[in-house]
Order: structure tokens, then C-alpha cells, then sequence
């Protein structure tokens, strides 16, 4: 039953897709291309984007190229290195160099990878953030993010906060946190109206898992052994079923805050494909790989209410704070989320990037969302992806 259901979901243009990579072997930068192109994911950039067809199908080849380049590059940059970003104006990947270095500024450029003058290295702004990182933050203060451009670490706080307490439960006041920052270190303060959440729900029929009978998460991505996905959907130990009732397996490993990740071991007959549902949207998409998308890189993310939509990746190791408590080393997006789609998948092109942890707004209005990179749960848990 699980498994017609799930190859039922796949879909002719993926499983198609999945035939030829493993009968020819492995494809050229240019098929891959064409193939994430033609899937349907390029109308979903048009609608989310604003991008024409030709400019979609051209994005997702350039940032195919920066994802390449960009451990490279940043490796020529040596101790200047000053962060990199996906500049979508010039269709390539910059790094962000903070003091003069001809040598490395052309090593750099050697790689593919453009050039820009920042006022901090990576490693100077990542100390800054790692001092606000050993501080219980007040409830009004939504995170904190490195920003190579700006040359600063980044503080978000609900709007008007800093002149005082909003809420009877906003503990320490915004003022002293944001004092406390700038001493740290470069702080550029920006405000917004609103705070992240959690994106979770409770039971609600016919979607992807439920834990403990009762809540209802989205799965990220087929591991061996299991999936990963959001650590607030459930602790250690929590029992999980599927979309069918049938019991799926338990939370194997899950952290949050801190992190915002989970390793759910499944048994019963389940098992895991390489495989990003498009919900009618666009045809399901293969996961090859999770090489790490630039700031400014397209992405898209799938999860159990609101199916499928596509934005911007906005920013990298940014501290979201939670009511719960902090989250570190999120990465901010353009995408909009609603409760239930936490844990969901964000995909660029056929890497995979993360899983959906919280945000602001809906995908009536709009908002933003973060994510748990991937990369670091399969580090921790020892994990590697199902892959096509």
C-alpha cells in the first residue's frame, strides 16, 4: 500500500528522469539543467519570482555554477575571505574580500566567482555573532544574522521594541540587548512586525505524518534508515504514522532549540526515495546531492499545507529567537510557510538545502521562513541522503 502510494506521488517526468541517470550513468552540468528545467520548476520561479521563462531557466544554470565554485572560491579568498552571495544582476557568485590582496582577489576571480571589497572578514563577523549566540535574548528580538554586505552582524526586533518593553513577557529589555551587541562588534538594527514561529499544527487528515497521534509535520528528506526533519515537531522517542494510520517508526535523535532538527527511524514497510513531492504544482523532484545555495540563489520548499512555493535564500547562520528559545546557524528565506508544512523540504534545483523550521506570515499574504540546513543533521546523526 505505502509503496504504490509513494511511487504513485513520483510521477512519470521523475521516475523518467531516474531511468536515464541510471542507465547512461551520470549526466552533464547541462543535462541536469535541462532536466530541472523542463520539470516544472521554472513556472513556479515565474509565479514566486516574478521571472520570465528564459530568465528562470538561465538563474538555475548560473546558480548551478556558484554551488560549484563557491568551496573553491571561498578557499582562494584565504584569511580575506569576507562571505559570498549569489548576485542574481550578474548571474554569478561573489566573494566578499576585507582587505586589499591582489594575489587572492585574482585566485578568486579564477575560480568563476566575482570580487567585492567588504568591511569585515567572515571569521571577524562570525566572533561578533557568537557573543550575542551566549545570551538569553529578550522575546522581542527575532534573531540575528551575519551580513557580509553590510559589513555587520544583523539584530531583528519587533518594531518600536527598542524604546522599551512591548509585552508584559518581553524579559530583559531590547535597549540593553542591543547595547550589549554594538559593543560587541559592527550591528546594523532592523525592525519588522513580525516573529517567527514554529510551523506546526495539529491533526489534520490527510498529509504527511503525524507524532504521537495528535501534531502534524512535514517530512524533509529520505535518509537511509529514515527521513530528517524539524526537531520541534517531536522528542526522542516520539512514535510516528503516516498519511495512511499505519505506524511509521520513532524519533530516533531530535534537538530543539539550540537546533531544530529530528532523524525519525522508520520500520513497518516504509521506505525512503529520493524524492521532493511537487504536489500537482510542479512534478516531483529528485534529490542528487545537497550541495549549499548562496545568498541570493532561488529555492523552493515543499510542505504538507501549503504544498509548493519558491523564494530567495536571504541570509546564512542567522540566530532566530524563539519563545521557546534560540536557534542557531538558520538560514532566512523569501518563502512563505504555514503552520503544519514544518520539516517540509527546500530544495534548489535538485540539492537540498534544509528543513522548514518557523517563520512570519502565510502564503496568502506573504512572509518569511527559515530553515535547518541539512547538511548539519546528517553530520551529526551520521546520515546520508537518499539520493537519485
Amino acid at each position: 500500500m505505502k509503496r504504490a502510494r509513494l511511487l504513485g506521488s513520483v510521477g512519470a517526468c521523475a521516475l523518467a528522469a531516474l531511468s536515464t541517470i541510471v542507465a547512461g550513468g551520470t549526466s552533464s552540468a547541462a543535462e541536469v539543467d535541462s532536466a530541472i528545467a523542463s520539470s516544472g520548476v521554472v513556472a513556479a520561479m515565474q509565479r514566486d519570482l516574478g521571472l520570465s521563462e528564459a530568465q528562470a531557466v538561465t538563474r538555475l544554470a548560473q546558480e548551478s555554477v556558484a554551488i560549484e565554485i563557491e568551496p573553491a572560491a571561498r578557499d582562494a579568498a584565504g584569511a580575506a575571505y569576507g562571505g559570498s552571495w549569489f548576485d542574481p544582476a550578474s548571474g554569478s557568485l561573489v566573494v566578499g574580500l576585507a582587505t586589499p590582496d591582489p594575489a587572492a582577489a585574482a585566485a578568486v576571480r579564477a575560480t568563476g566567482a566575482g570580487v567585492a571589497t567588504v568591511a569585515h572578514t567572515q571569521a571577524e563577523l562570525d566572533a561578533v555573532k557568537a557573543k550575542l549566540d551566549a545570551v538569553k535574548a529578550p522575546a522581542d528580538v527575532a534573531g540575528w544574522r551575519v551580513d557580509p554586505r553590510s559589513g555587520s552582524v544583523v539584530v531583528t526586533i519587533r518594531r518600536g521594541a527598542a524604546a522599551g518593553p512591548v509585552r508584559a513577557d518581553a524579559g530583559t529589555e531590547v535597549a540593553d540587548f542591543l547595547d550589549l551587541a554594538r559593543k560587541a562588534g559592527p550591528v546594523t538594527v532592523e525592525e519588522t512586525d513580525q516573529l517567527p514561529r514554529p510551523f506546526s499544527a495539529g491533526t489534520v487528515g490527510g498529509d504527511s505524518y503525524y507524532i504521537n497521534g495528535n501534531t502534524r509535520c512535514s517530512i524533509g528528506f529520505s535518509v537511509h534508515g529514515g527521513f530528517v526533519s524539524a526537531g520541534h515537531c517531536g522528542g526522542v522517542g516520539s512514535s510516528v504514522v503516516g498519511w495512511d494510520g499505519s505506524w511509521m517508526g520513532t524519533f530516533a535523535g531530535s534537538s530543539f532549540p539550540g537546533n531544530d532538527y529530528s532523524f525519525i527511524r522508520i520500520g513497518n514497510g516504509w521506505w525512503g526515495a529520493p524524492v521532493v513531492l511537487g504536489w500537482g504544482t510542479v512534478p516531483d523532484r529528485l534529490v542528487r546531492g545537497s550541495g549549499e545555495a548562496p545568498v541570493g540563489s532561488s529555492i523552493c520548499r515543499s510542505g504538507s499545507t501549503t504544498h509548493w512555493h519558491c523564494g530567495t535564500v536571504l541570509a546564512k547562520n542567522e540566530t532566530v529567537n524563539y519563545a521557546q528559545g534560540a536557534v542557531y546557524q538558520m538560514t532566512k528565506t523569501s518563502v512563505c510557510a504555514e503552520p503544519g508544512d514544518s520539516g517540509g523540504s527546500f530544495i534548489t534545483g535538485d540539492q537540498a538545502q534544509g528543513m522548514t523550521s518557523g517563520g512570519w506570515g502565510n502564503c496568502s499574504s506573504g512572509g518569511q521562513t527559515w530553515f535547518q540546513p541539512v547538511n548539519e543533521v546528517l553530520g551529526v546523526y551520521g546520515l546520508s541522503l537518499v539520493t537519485a
